[in-house]
């Protein structure tokens, strides 16, 4: 697959605009846009290549190489970001490999799998590796269609529930990497400008770059059939080892998020 945005938008992309969200090319990039849009209202402006597929159809799997130029309006938000730091991306966007785990309606049907360049910022709080913040720009593996995360599923409850009482959240911090199988690095890419992200998914490994520099090698990622995606909307998640789980629509501004380069190989 290649696409370099000088035409129409093609037909083989399964389109999604929601709540004022939109898709169009302008420049030779195609930009996903959503307009400023209140707290509770949900907005999303996606492509995607898997459409009503079922799973096992799922175009992709290893080996394959993902190589995309993209940038944003806003810059990403860093460790120090909370929700009410002015002038940074709001909501989730990126683009990647993933099973699509999720209805339109937000309703969990499978736990996720996905190889994907990743971003969420405040409220979001996705602690899924211990030490790394979880919000921000991020090269992202999370495994959890895997026979051992089902191990991890009592240790994850109980040591959740001991962070609770103790305020020490390292062990549940471990068990929650455990059953998500996630991996991930933040990125130093300023998300404002244009950058390279290059991603080879091979069976044994996944392998991310930015502007041809490795920035996260990651062992034994998924090897089921996944679909490519690449979406700005105004989500957040919070999932933390203190077993707090919530979803919901965050306030945005005006912004955008567009590429200008998906390429996609079958190695």
């Amino acid at each position: 697959m290649f696409e370099d945005f000088t035409g129409p938008l093609s037909s083989s992309w399964a389109q999604t605009s929601l709540g004022g969200g939109e898709l169009y090319i302008a420049d030779s990039a195609l930009r996903m846009h959503v307009p400023a849009t209140r707290q509770g209202r949900y907005t999303d402006a996606q492509i995607d290549d898997y459409g009503k597929k079922a799973r096992s159809d799922f175009p992709w799997k290893p080996p394959v190489r993902l190589e995309v130029r993209a940038r944003a309006s806003h810059r990403a938000a860093t460790a120090e970001d909370t929700s009410e730091t002015p002038n940074i991306l709001r909501g989730t966007a990126g683009f990647g490999f993933w099973n699509y785990p999720f209805s339109v309606r937000g309703d969990i049907l499978m736990l996720p799998e996905a190889i994907w360049f990743f971003y969420a910022s405040p409220p979001s709080n996705m602690a899924l590796v211990p030490d790394v913040p979880g919000w921000g720009w991020k090269a992202q593996v999370v495994h959890s269609m895997r026979p051992t995360a089902l191990a991890s599923v009592i240790p994850t409850a109980l040591t959740a529930g001991l962070a609770r009482v103790t305020g020490d959240t390292k062990p549940a911090a471990r068990w929650l990497q455990r059953l998500s199988g996630a991996s991930e690095r933040l990125l130093s890419s300023e998300l404002t400008d244009w950058h390279t992200y290059t991603l080879d998914w091979q069976e044994a490994e996944a392998i991310f770059w930015v502007d041809h520099i490795e920035v996260l090698r990651v062992k034994h990622p998924p090897t089921r059939p996944l679909g490519f995606v690449a979406w700005l909307d105004n989500q957040y998640a919070i999932a933390t080892p203190r077993g707090v789980m919530r979803f919901g629509a965050t306030a945005c501004p005006e912004e955008w998020f567009e590429m200008d380069l998906v390429r996609i190989n079958q190695l």
